[in-house]
């Protein structure tokens, strides 16, 4: 009778493990990352220490000055090149070498199925990309050394927004390496994809409409709603349905055996199962602010006041994608609305670029809130206005103020001591001592039959 210990997801996860870590791509990526998180890190302390009045500027500045924006994003915003430009073909390597090997052929007469090969080999390149992690938080742990202060919660919505952009990219990576016949198709697949996402968020900035919708939920917008501190349900929920359709994708066109009806067959049914379970999944609107200032969420007061409206709210917008009001709209209020809110809709009216040529009867830089039948313009995007403009139509009296206390922000003058040498030098020559290591021959035991 077969031991727990030769279950074969456990022979699987040790062959992929080893494989994983005698490539020359996880070598490279591992190498690379301390100069790419050491060069952000000392430049985020730098201009942290400037904003902070360092160098003899406006105290103002340091008012409300914030870690998140100033060190952990900035940090961590190389791991967003890694994962895009370096960290695919690690993910890459693991199936495309045993397609052109011929060793798939031979595990798939194994005990274990295909799908569990292919979510092994996942849930080994998540591992590796959170050790990859060590460099990033040593930054933040020299940061601390510093005297710096850190919220565990901003840092860990931010790491959850890395965690599920690296899970999308190596299903997706997985996913191309098993559609095409080689690696450097499969990277040339991966990068289109992730490229593309740019793409349309470029293309929402200046035409809005259906690409903007989209660009809700592509890496890097959704991990820029984790790097302002809030942890959006819909967002993680649509990114894990992406990565478990990806999979699915990977199972129907990896496997040698199957015809090609049969994989057009699985592709259709996968697109279209994942195309109705993302589309319910962003649907839901449960979402948390970690952020330390608050910065999504209104004031305690408001919050209750605008939760206790029972009847839609209805925003007609007549600005354009590229307008920067409409940006400071969004970021500022309503954002904040749909999470407070029951149910708020959103209508964007202007089809322009800019909105410098519109006509007077267009309506440009005007927007209305509706409730109940009863409704008011106004122009204005700054929160206060914008609330009060939405009392007026709900009927009820603005709150009270609670007087809460305002973010008082962390200065900190600080130097970056001792962060080149660890990130530049110790890391490179600690991931090649430890690759060298790992790579002696050793004396394997012997087997013996029980």
């Amino acid at each position: 009778m077969p031991s727990p210990n030769d279950a074969p997801w456990r022979r699987l996860l040790d062959k992929d493990r080893r494989e994983l870590a005698a490539s020359w791509a996880w070598l490279v990526l591992l190498v690379l990352l301390g100069p790419l998180v050491g060069h952000a890190f000392i430049t985020a302390v730098d201009s942290y220490a400037e904003a902070s009045g360092a160098s003899g500027g406006p105290a103002a500045l340091a008012q409300g000055l914030s870690p998140l924006d100033g060190i952990v994003v900035p940090t961590f915003g190389a791991y967003a090149i890694a994962v895009t430009l370096l960290f695919p073909f690690v993910a890459i390597r693991l199936v495309s070498s045993e397609k052109q090997s011929g060793s798939l052929k031979l595990l798939l007469q194994s005990r274990a199925s295909l799908g569990v090969m292919l979510f092994v080999k996942l849930f080994v390149v998540v591992g590796a990309w959170l050790l990859a992690w060590l460099p990033g938080l040593a930054a933040l742990a020299l940061w601390r050394a510093y005297g710096g202060h850190l919220s565990s919660a901003e840092v860990a919505t931010v790491l959850l927004g890395h965690l599920l952009r690296a899970t999308l990219t190596c299903a997706l990576a997985i996913a191309a390496a098993s559609l095409t016949d080689n690696a450097a198709t499969a990277a040339v697949v991966t990068l289109a994809l992730t490229l593309g996402s740019w793409a349309l968020d470029f293309i929402a900035q200046v035409r809005g409409g259906v690409a903007l919708a989209l660009d809700a939920y592509t890496p890097e917008s959704a991990l820029r709603v984790f790097e302002s501190g809030e942890i959006r349900l819909a967002i993680v929920i649509v990114t894990l349905l992406l990565a478990v359709a990806a999979m699915a994708l990977a199972v129907v066109w990896l496997h040698p055996g199957r015809t090609w009806r049969a994989r057009a067959i699985g592709t259709a049914v996968v697109i279209a199962a994942g195309a109705v379970t993302t589309w319910l999944g962003a649907h839901v609107r449960a979402s948390c602010d970690a952020s330390e200032d608050r910065r999504n969420s209104f004031a305690p007061a408001d919050e209750r006041a605008l939760a206790a409206i029972r009847d839609p709210l209805l925003i007609t917008v007549y600005l354009a994608p590229e307008d920067p009001r409409l940006a400071d709209l969004e970021r500022g209020v309503l954002r904040k609305l749909r999470r407070t809110m029951r149910d708020v809709d959103t209508r964007y009216m202007a089809r322009g670029g800019t909105g410098l040529f519109a006509r007077p009867g267009e309506h440009y830089g005007e927007v209305w809130y509706a409730i109940g039948g009863r409704s008011a313009m106004s122009r204005s995007t700054t929160e206060a206005i914008v609330l009060e403009t939405i009392y007026s139509v709900a009927g009820i009296t603005p709150p009270t103020p609670d007087g809460a206390p305002a973010y008082p922000g962390y200065p900190l003058a600080a130097r970056p001591r001792g962060a080149g040498l660890l990130l530049y030098l110790v890391w490179p020559v600690v991931v090649i001592a430890a690759w060298w290591w790992s790579k002696r021959p050793r004396q394997l035991p012997l087997l013996t039959s029980s």
